[in-house]
């Protein structure tokens, strides 16, 4: 809802674009971070009891962006609304627990995955909407109802679950881990500013990104109740799936949630569109058809599995930046709109569902909140990593039509590799720690006794 209202802010709170662009960094920064061990602790301390705080929390970080008068008081009330950062991983785990049945949970997880995408559509234009008649604090009070409205909704409404197996959680191992990818993900939007970058900070986070990797791992390997123990690590449902998603983000999340839009507002290379009226040709279109085609995917995904889903949609969005890099030279608002629609069903409603399932369904039923929030942490470092590599390409290339093509060249090769890792991913049913292999084995236990 905020996009639309960047401007807004700056305006109203007498401060610079720049600043108002760091309160946003700091918002996906501290989303990413509260993914990689909230999921795990809703686990131990009980799911709906952390899914609750976390809107309680959030709801109180939108109030106080709500009555911020300066720029620092707004850039506090956005990091404590980082704490919603894992709602949705949350929320699939809380489903899975209540369906059982391998079918019936992928349609329903593609319904919830597909409304969360769907929405950034719309409440883009209800944020653009707000802004220009209430001002951007109006947005922050809309959130704040919507925030408590979930508190009560979850409360009576859901219940409560926990893993099997309940233990400390392992918060000596959440510093080093949380350290280590804060700092990948600012190296990652520091450099993405290319020639204004301080290099010297890039360098200097990676190496600390790197030292904490290392430490997480030391540290994993000797607590007796690890949050990520070593032997999960190193199986190919966690760094298969994690390098998917990385390189998945890394080929499309800066291409449409950057490069389009900039293609479509250039008069020179592009149609010249009126900012006001870009996202209705791009990003709008784009979450609407994912929503759309996210409710399918689902029941597609039912019947034949969420990996082969997964690579389709892989194919597809390939297929779509391949349409994108040849039309980038003679692009008009309609064939923007297409690129938006087509990518909205190959990558919005398909693989980014997908991606999102898999993180629950390769989960091991003792330990069901380990991958998801991993997997959220990916999702957070691949467009970290898609705007500062992406558009170092466009850089490179500005001489040549705007470097529109280059960058989504790059994009669609880094699109090829993903598909690559994809087939590396393993079928849930085909380990025997899942819920899905463990279902299985009842069922077929069942047969037998009835036979």
């Amino acid at each position: 809802m905020l996009s639309p209202a960047l401007k807004t802010m700056e305006v109203e709170l007498e401060t610079t674009e720049a600043q108002i662009g760091l309160t946003q960094t700091a918002f996906f920064t501290a989303a990413a971070l509260f993914s990689l061990f909230l999921p795990r602790w809703g686990d131990l301390i009980g799911r709906r009891k952390v899914l609750v705080g976390m809107l309680a929390i959030t709801a109180v970080g939108c109030v106080i962006s709500a009555i911020a008068p300066n720029v620092t008081v707004l850039f506090v009330g956005r990091v404590i609304q980082g704490v919603c950062g894992p709602t949705i991983s949350l929320t699939l785990i809380m489903l899975r627990q209540q369906v059982p049945n391998e079918k019936q949970y992928a349609l329903l997880m593609g319904i919830l995955a597909s409304v969360n995408g769907g929405i950034a559509g719309v409440d883009a234009l209800a944020g653009g909407w707000l802004a220009g008649t209430f001002g951007f604090r109006s947005i922050f009070w809309v959130m704040a109802v919507i925030c408590a409205i979930g508190v009560v909704s979850v409360r009576l409404f859901t219940r409560e679950s926990t893993a099997e197996e309940t233990m400390p959680m392992d918060w000596l191992g959440v510093l080093p881990l949380t350290v280590s990818i804060g700092s990948l993900l600012i190296a990652f939007n520091e450099a993405g500013k290319l020639a204004a970058a301080n290099w010297l900070m890039v360098v200097g986070l990676l190496v600390l990104g790197g030292i904490g990797i290392a430490v997480f791992l030391k540290i994993e390997a000797k607590v007796p109740h690890p949050l990520v123990t070593v032997t999960y690590l190193k199986q190919r449902r966690t760094w298969a799936l994690l390098s998917t998603t990385v390189l998945t983000m890394t080929s499309v999340f800066a291409v449409m949630n950057g490069i389009i839009p900039n293609l479509a507002q250039d008069a020179t290379y592009g149609p010249g569109v009126d900012t006001n009226m870009v996202s209705w040709y791009t990003l709008t279109p784009y979450a609407l058809a994912g929503l759309v085609f996210g409710l399918l995917a689902g029941i597609f995904a039912a019947k034949l599995g969420y990996k082969r889903m997964l690579q389709i949609g892989l194919v597809g969005m390939f297929i779509g930046l391949l349409i994108a890099v040849f039309s980038s030279g003679m692009a008009n608002e309609w064939v923007l709109l297409f690129i938006a629609i087509f990518m909205g069903v190959t990558y919005a409603g398909t693989v980014n569902i997908m991606l999102s399932g898999l993180g629950i369904v390769l989960s091991p039923a003792d330990n069901q909140g380990y991958l998801p929030g991993m997997n959220a942490g990916a999702f957070n470092l691949g467009a970290g990593i898609s705007f500062a590599a992406l558009f170092a390409v466009v850089s490179m290339f500005k001489d040549a039509d705007g470097g529109y093509a280059a960058g989504i060249i790059a994009g669609a090769i880094i699109a090829a590799i993903a598909f690559c890792t994809s087939m590396l991913i393993p079928k849930p049913e085909t380990i025997d720690d899942t819920v899905a292999a463990r279902d299985a084995r009842e069922a077929l236990e069942k047969m037998k006794i009835d036979a």
